[in-house]
């Protein structure tokens, strides 16, 4: 078993945790969870041995095999599936012994070699990865797709199938479905249900916590507080515990009124001193109760719309697409005041067309498009977090949108958000991912909208993010469509479903787990159908493949060369922050003499985490241009 024991986790002044202890057991599968910034990731870097501990010890088997889904975008020469198969070290270097052996004609170790091979069913790696590969939802077509020609996101998934990939005793999935659609998660979370070994899982995704995990353990205040059960088992028993500490603290402070007033009536009397120092001791003895938070950090609503207009949108016998590429064909869509629907499709399928095209942010290849005359839109994508000013505030991003609106009033409004203070008013450019979501959905509420478009609206946020937000959308009066791989979101908010299939947009008779049931027949049908797709004429099909490929390639190189310059970029970042924080290893460091020195390199680690993050930022937005033009393009693959 993993054992935490008195744990303390230091990031330049600021302790992570501190005195935290846990215990995990084997073949437990426990969801870590907490506010962004609380340490979860840096736990993860201790178990993988990345991080040492500043006091406290942490046991793990040294026989137990670690797997965990790495965060760095993959930048490999190798086609897909082989870098799928490399996550099975042991199977790698069996192979290698292989190749060794039969260039020395070693028969007899060759066939020890084989017997190892066929023990850890290295015959069927191949046949594994491409499960992997069709279940996370790439297509038999990327298998010999360079790892490097896959856009950001799908790089991320080529790191999740390696990890599972990888025979191992304990898995850590840091954020597993935050690139993955609907579909792909259903798949993973039943791969993980089927799992021996022991996980650990950060996500903030409650529905999926719920269907894999037994446990719970909360970082807060600093601590490891572990709980029985699945996310919402968690939300029970911390509601019971939070109700009994307060009533704790109130008694407790009643308590210290009382010695307060008996210290302070009776000190100075002689008679009375003694049992005045007595009252003083077991007032010091006594352990502080903080008052219960039992408040999220984020409060809001969105306000109530001004005049609707019926229908706010129309669609009319609408093709959907980019350029001469139709992904979604023949759409027929009213949106209506308090329509509430959920866009259901695998990734590819025209989801994010569809948002966009109802956004006008692409317009129809035909059809007709009407808006409401009173229509006010919110439109939510991961592409507004880029549309974000990083010299200025969020303050200053609602003041522009409302000049004659009160400091007071936007201060009050984004203090919902959790912007307080300083924050809200210091430029964003060193804000999270998590905080630039926050400040993009604040300043769509802010705009009144009637008609919410909302994609992947809670990747980056964290549990109480995600809840603050379906709490809100519960009450909204206006409509709202949503594309989400959160189902608690989608079942607390929407009320009918569209399914984005085969170019198709039709209503979805069904909820969730008609949808998951449907999910299960199709990829029946389409394994039967995988042979029957190559065409008759293969020589034709390959010049046209030839001729789109040179096409792709001829728009994607600009941006993937771009892509590696900052990849590699961030690795020099990497390498020198690497340096700088070994150095902050040497305990001389902190004695009084080498302050300047220490204070040198506080400030150039400060100075390169920024930067990287800087650097990150760009990776970001580059992949996700990239991933824009491969889906425009992807139909005609």
């Amino acid at each position: 078993m993993i054992t935490l024991e008195q744990i303390s986790l230091q990031r330049g002044s600021k302790f992570l945790l501190e005195q935290a202890s846990a215990v995990f057991h084997p073949g437990q599968k426990i969801a870590l969870i907490g506010a962004n910034g609380t340490g979860k990731s840096s736990l993860f870097q201790l178990l993988l041995g990345k991080l040492s501990a500043d006091d406290g010890t942490a046991s793990i088997p040294q026989h137990w095999r670690i797997a965990h889904m790495a965060q760095e975008v993959a930048t490999s020469e190798r086609n897909a599936l082989d870098y799928i198969i490399d996550g099975d070290q042991q199977l790698r270097a069996i192979e290698a012994d292989i190749q060794q052996a039969e260039q020395k004609e070693n028969h007899n170790k060759l066939a020890e070699l084989h017997e190892q091979l066929d023990t850890i069913d290295g015959y069927n790696a191949k046949v594994r990865a491409e499960q992997l590969m069709l279940g996370l939802g790439f297509k038999l077509s990327d298998i010999d797709k360079s790892a490097n020609s896959f856009s950001g996101g799908w790089r991320i998934r080529l790191n999740l199938a390696q990890a599972l990939m990888s025979p191992s005793d304990l898995l850590l999935l840091d954020e597993p479905t935050n690139h993955l659609d609907l579909d792909a998660e259903l798949w993973l979370e039943q791969w993980l249900q089927r799992y021996q070994g022991s996980l650990l899982l950060i996500s903030h995704d409650r529905d999926f916590i719920d269907s894999v995990c037994e446990g719970i353990v909360h970082i807060e205040h600093k601590r490891l507080n572990a709980y029985k059960g699945n996310y919402s088992a968690f939300e029970r028993q911390r509601a019971e515990r939070l109700a009994q500490q307060q009533a704790n603290y109130e008694k407790q402070q009643v308590r210290k009124a009382e010695i307060n007033d008996f210290v302070r009536r009776f000190r100075a009397k002689a008679t009375k001193a003694k049992q005045a120092q007595s009252r003083l001791k077991e007032l010091a003895r006594m352990e502080d109760i903080a008052p219960a938070h039992i408040d999220s950090p984020f409060d809001f609503s969105f306000p109530e719309p001004g005049k609707f207009s019926d229908p706010l949108l129309n669609l009319s016998h609408a093709n959907l697409g980019y350029g001469e590429t139709t992904v979604v064909n023949a759409v027929n869509l009213s949106i209506h005041p308090g329509s509430r629907i959920g866009l259901l499709g695998a990734n590819g399928a025209g989801k994010s067309t569809m948002i966009k095209s109802l956004a006008s942010e692409i317009a129809l290849l035909s059809g007709d498009f009407t808006e409401g005359e009173n229509l006010q839109l919110g439109y939510f994508s991961q592409h507004q977090l880029e549309a974000l000013d990083l010299d200025a505030s969020p303050a200053l991003h609602l003041q522009r949108l409302s000049p004659k609106a009160r400091e007071q009033e936007i201060r009050n409004f984004l203090g919902g958000f959790n912007f307080h203070g300083d924050m809200a008013v210091e430029p964003i450019r060193y804000f999270s991912g998590g905080e630039k979501a926050r400040l993009a959905l604040a300043i769509v509420v802010w705009q009144k909208p009637n008609l919410l478009l909302l994609d992947e609206p809670t990747n980056h946020l964290d549990l109480e993010m995600c809840h603050a937000l379906t709490v809100a959308l519960q009450a909204f009066e206006g409509a709202v469509i949503v594309v989400s791989h959160d189902r608690h979101l989608l079942r607390n908010t929407v009320d009918q479903f569209l399914l984005v299939a085969n170019g198709k947009a039709d209503l979805f008779e069904g909820d969730l787990d008609d949808y998951s049931r449907w999910l299960i027949a199709q990829r029946k049908v389409d394994s039967k159908s995988t042979d029957k797709h190559s065409s008759s004429d293969g020589k034709v099909d390959k010049k046209v493949q030839r001729q789109q490929a040179a096409a792709i390639r001829k728009k994607l190189n600009p941006i993937n060369n771009a892509i590696k310059k900052v990849e590699t970029q961030i690795a020099k970042t990497d390498e020198q922050l690497s340096s700088v924080e070994t150095s902050l290893g040497d305990n001389s460091l902190y004695e009084a003499e080498n302050k300047d020195k220490l204070q040198q390199l506080l400030q150039e680690q400060a100075t390169l985490t920024q930067q990287k993050d800087q650097q990150e930022e760009k990776w970001l937005t580059l992949n996700d241009e990239l991933e824009s033009l491969q889906q425009s393009l992807s139909i005609q693959e």
